[in-house]
């Protein structure tokens, strides 16, 4: 019951739905930065929501599975293979014992989440499988995956899909596939949107930023027009969440990822929605982004949409099953 790390590609790492519950000791949420992409390809190969998977980054990632397995991921626009066939996103293939699973780099976005049915099997830290790669525990020996790996899996739960075919059926492609080109994320006003000058909030909803080299798990660093504060004055560092957007005293915001710091000191000009994090993390170098106001009310609302879309989706797999 293990898989084959064959070629590990740029970065993939082990994560599950994230930490929770230690952020007051200053431990990251880590967990895939998109973690409805991976709760939506669990559910699709019989697996708990929150069952460890694979955060691929820029492709080029090769696996052999030892044993048969019923996979499924979602995220950029990957080329896909087991064996000769071609996977798609939000698609379910059952994997025979000794096929590859191949991951070409995206033509849009940057990651994917690859859930095998069973799940990844490596020891629980501080309640979560997920790897965090600052602190160096958790997941795999607390580190990216490298050729040669051996990674286990969990016990395979349900009953495996004919193997001599891809499902005819799918995840919404919405949810499948989140990359955007030209992508518009959504926030909510930051708690120091007061500190700046009139014409740097019109900037940030009008004009495009650019994703910088300088990006990781922890954030986005993006490059555009200056925003500025009304007055340059030291502000107590406060708690920051993955969403929400700091702007150092350069005026190039950082929109923070699931690896950020627990606490910050610049001031938050906003927070992406919840929603629009899948959308967020597909963000990799040169990528232009806007962004767009709208209310606490609309997030909100928003969020508990795609959950019942989601439990409907869930039920539906239920039946497919009986």
């Amino acid at each position: 019951m293990e898989m084959i790390v064959t070629r590990a590609g740029f970065l993939t790492s082990v994560q599950d739905l994230g930490r929770t519950g230690f952020r007051e000791f200053g431990v990251s949420t880590s967990g895939a930065l998109d973690p409805f992409a991976l709760r939506v390809a669990n559910l699709l190969v019989g697996n708990e929501e929150g069952a460890a998977g694979l955060e691929i980054t820029l492709g080029a990632l090769q696996l052999r599975l030892n044993d048969e397995r019923i996979v499924a991921w979602c995220g950029g626009e990957f080329e896909v293979q087991i064996g000769s066939r071609s996977l798609p996103a939000g698609h379910v293939a059952c994997s025979q014992a000794g096929d590859e699973l191949k991951f070409r780099p995206p033509q849009i976005g940057c990651r994917g989440w690859l859930a095998i049915s069973g799940g990844v099997g490596v020891p629980i830290v501080l309640g979560s499988r997920s790897t965090d790669l600052r602190a160096n525990f958790g997941g795999f020996d607390g580190r990216v995956l490298r050729d040669g790996d051996v990674i286990p899996l969990g016990p395979r739960p349900g009953s495996p899909i004919p193997a001599t075919r891809i499902s005819s059926w799918t995840a919404s492609h919405d949810w499948a596939s989140p990359a955007r080109p030209n992508p518009i994320l959504r926030f909510v006003r930051g708690m120091d949107w007061t500190r700046f000058n009139a014409s740097s909030l019109q900037r940030l909803t009008s004009e495009p930023f650019t994703a910088s080299p300088d990006s990781d798990r922890m954030g986005v660093r993006l490059t555009g027009p200056e925003l500025s504060r009304a007055a340059n004055v030291d502000l107590i560092s406060e708690a920051v969440a993955p969403g929400t957007v700091q702007v150092p005293p350069s005026g190039q915001p950082i929109l923070l990822l699931g690896d950020c710091q627990t606490i910050g000191g610049y001031p938050k000009i906003a927070h992406v929605i919840t929603i629009d994090l899948g959308i967020a993390a597909q963000l990799r170098v040169g990528d232009r982004v806007r962004f767009s106001e709208v209310s606490l009310g609309d997030a909100h609302q928003l969020f508990l949409q795609r959950e019942r879309s989601l439990e409907r989706f869930r039920i539906g797999l239920s039946l497919r099953d009986q």
